[in-house]
């Protein structure tokens, strides 16, 4: 079986920036979107846990960080496009 080491951790992610680009098309403010990207990613990082044999963290504990952090850096990813293309 193929594997990408951490391919995982950008699918969720991936994940989370869909999901959140969909939450800004409702009336909810801005401002709850990083603690909902964290929310789905602390879910999707219990699945990859469970669901995924090569999952890049071995507890739930850090399955929880592992999935937070990419949730958290969705809005980060978005906030960083968002500036550089104003800067144009």
């Amino acid at each position: 079986m193929l594997s990408i080491q951490g391919i995982e951790v950008a699918a969720i992610t991936t994940i989370c920036m869909l999901i959140c680009q969909a939450v800004k098309a409702t009336p909810l403010d801005n401002k709850w979107l990083p603690p909902i990207a964290g929310l789905i990613g602390a879910v999707l990082g219990i699945a990859g846990l469970l669901a995924v044999p090569d999952f890049p963290a071995h507890d739930p504990i850090n399955a929880l960080a592992v999935g937070i952090v990419s949730g958290l850096a969705a809005t980060g990813l978005h906030q960083a496009q968002k500036q550089l293309r104003d800067k144009q």
